[in-house]
C-alpha cells in the first residue's frame, strides 16, 4: 500500500515502525473471510483491509482521532485471525496497538465511556479490587436490565451479567515462593499467576504446579510479578501496560539472573502473547529493551512446555470427548496449534476440532464487556458450533474464553491444564465432580 508520511512523522519510531506495516498491506482481501467483525457485520471498514485504510490516513495526517475511525477501531477484537491468513506479513497486532494509542491520546470518548474505561482499567489488573468488584457485582445483578434500557451504560449491564455468581476463595498456593518438584528437578520455570484468572480461577495455577511437581519441574512464582498489561495494552493505555510490563521483566530478570530459568509459563493465552511481545512493547527502552527480548524469547504457553518433557503413561485416562476451543490468542496470536490437542489425545480423551474454529469466540480481553452485542453474536456461533460436534467436555486455554462460552452452554468448560492433571494423576476438575462425570468410564492405566 503506497503511503504519504512526511520525513518529519516518520522520525517517531513508532509511526515509521507503522508506516512499514501499511506498506506490505497489498489490499488482496484476503483477511476479510477470516475477521469475525466483518463476517457479523459486511462492512468494509469493520475488516482489517478497511481498518488499514482508517489508520493510514489518521496518523499519515498526524490529525487526532475522529468519532468514525474510534468507532471501528473499537469494533476490533485484535484476534489477530488476520495475521494467520495475511500472505504478505502484515503485522496488524503492532498496528493497532498503535492506533489504540494515538485514539487515547488524541480523542476525548463520550462520559460514559470515559467512566467505564477508566473503571475497568484500575479493577481488572488489580486481584484484591477485583475480587471487591465480583462481590458488589452480584448484588447489582437485578440492575442490568434496567441498564440494558440506555446504551451508553449497556456495557456495565454486560459486566453484571459476565460476573459469575460464586468467586473461589483465594488460593492458598497463590503467593511468591518456589515449589519443590517431586524428586529430583529437571527443570525450573517461573509462572505467570496474572489478575483475573487467580481471583476467577486459582483452580488452573493449582493444577498446573501440581503437574509440573509430578513431572519433575520446580516452581518459582517471583516477588513483585502481577499483570501483564494486556488489559491496558489493549485500550491504548499504553503507559500502565509499559508498567505492568517493566515490573515482570524486573521480577523475572531476578531470577534468570539469580538461579535461572528454563521458561516463563503462562497459562492465560491472552497474557502469553503479550508477554511474547515484551521485546517489541520495551525495544526503545534501554533500561529494559535487552531484559524484556530475554523473558519474551523465555515465554511460553504451558502446553508448548508440557510438549517438550516426557511424559508418563495417563493415571486416569477417562473416556470422554473433548471439544478443543483454540483461543485466538492461542492459534492467531502465538501459532499454538498442535501442542494442546495432541497433549489431550496423549492423555487419553477423544479431540474434537470445532467448525469455524477460527474464529472469535467474542472474549477479546474486555471486547465481551465495551462492544456487547457483537459478542453475543460471536459467541452464540461459537457455541453452536461446539455443540454440533457433541463433547462432553470443552478445553481451552483461556480464562476469557472459558468465561464467555460457559456462560451460554451447560457444557463444562475447563482449562487444557485442568484435564492433564486429572488424566495424569492429579484430582478430578471442580467443573466435572457432578453426577454425570462420575459415571464416564475410566480406562485402566497401561501397565
Amino acid at each position: 500500500m503506497q503511503t504519504h508520511f512526511t520525513p518529519q512523522a516518520l522520525q517517531d519510531p513508532e509511526t515509521a515502525h507503522s508506516e512499514g506495516i501499511i506498506r506490505k498491506c497489498v489490499h488482496c482481501g484476503f483477511c476479510t473471510a477470516t475477521c469475525p467483525t466483518y463476517v457479523t457485520l459486511g462492512n468494509e471498514l469493520d475488516s482489517p483491509r478497511g481498518r488499514i485504510y482508517l489508520v493510514k490516513e489518521m496518523l499519515e495526517t498526524g490529525r487526532p482521532a475522529d468519532r468514525k475511525t474510534v468507532t471501528h477501531i473499537d469494533r476490533c477484537l485484535s484476534c489477530l485471525a488476520c495475521m494467520t491468513t495475511c500472505p504478505s506479513g502484515v503485522n496488524y497486532m503492532h498496528l493497532v496497538d498503535h492506533a489504540r494509542a494515538h485514539i487515547e491520546r488524541t480523542y476525548r470518548r463520550p462520559l460514559a465511556d470515559r467512566l467505564i474505561r477508566k473503571l475497568l482499567a484500575a479493577v481488572l489488573p488489580y486481584p484484591r479490587r477485583f475480587r471487591l468488584s465480583l462481590a458488589a457485582a452480584r448484588l447489582a445483578r437485578p440492575l442490568a436490565p434496567v441498564l440494558d434500557r440506555v446504551a451508553p451504560l449497556r456495557p456495565l449491564a454486560a459486566m453484571l451479567r459476565l460476573a459469575p455468581l460464586h468467586v473461589p476463595a483465594a488460593s492458598a498456593n497463590d503467593r511468591d515462593g518456589t515449589r519443590a518438584a517431586e524428586g529430583r528437578a529437571v527443570k525450573r520455570v517461573a509462572i505467570l499467576r496474572g489478575c483475573a484468572q487467580r481471583v476467577l480461577d486459582p483452580a488452573i495455577n493449582e493444577a498446573t504446579v501440581r503437574l509440573l511437581g509430578r513431572l519433575g519441574v520446580e516452581v518459582v512464582m517471583p516477588q513483585g510479578e502481577g499483570c501483564c498489561g494486556a488489559l491496558t495494552h489493549h485500550m491504548g493505555r499504553e503507559d500502565a501496560a509499559l508498567g505492568f510490563a517493566r515490573a515482570n521483566v524486573d521480577a523475572w530478570s531476578r531470577e534468570i539472573e539469580g538461579r535461572g530459568l528454563d521458561a516463563i509459563l503462562v497459562t492465560t493465552s491472552g497474557c502469553g502473547t503479550t508477554v511474547k511481545d515484551y521485546g517489541h512493547m520495551l525495544r526503545l527502552d534501554p533500561a529494559y529493551a535487552e531484559r524484556a527480548a530475554r523473558v519474551a524469547s523465555l515465554a511460553k504457553d504451558v502446553t508448548e512446555f508440557l510438549a517438550t518433557l516426557d511424559l508418563p503413561l495417563p493415571a486416569n485416562p477417562v473416556d470422554a470427548v473433548v471439544a478443543y476451543h483454540s483461543a485466538c490468542s492461542m492459534q492467531h496470536g502465538q501459532r499454538v496449534t498442535r501442542e494442546p490437542k495432541v497433549l489431550l489425545a496423549q492423555a487419553g480423551f477423544t479431540v474434537r476440532d470445532v467448525p469455524e474454529g477460527h474464529l472469535c469466540c467474542g472474549s477479546a480481553g474486555t471486547y465481551n464487556i465495551l462492544q456487547p452485542e457483537i459478542a453475543a453474536t460471536l459467541r452464540d456461533r461459537k457455541v453452536a458450533n461446539i455443540e454440533r460436534v457433541a463433547p462432553e467436555i470443552v478445553a481451552t486455554g483461556n480464562i476469557g474464553c472459558m468465561t464467555q462460552i460457559g456462560s451460554a452452554t451447560a457444557i463444562p468448560v475447563v482449562h487444557t491444564v485442568e484435564l492433564l492433571d486429572w488424566a495424569f494423576g492429579g484430582p478430578t476438575p471442580r467443573k466435572l465432580e457432578g453426577p454425570a462425570f462420575r459415571a464416564l468410564p475410566v480406562r485402566e492405566a497401561a501397565e
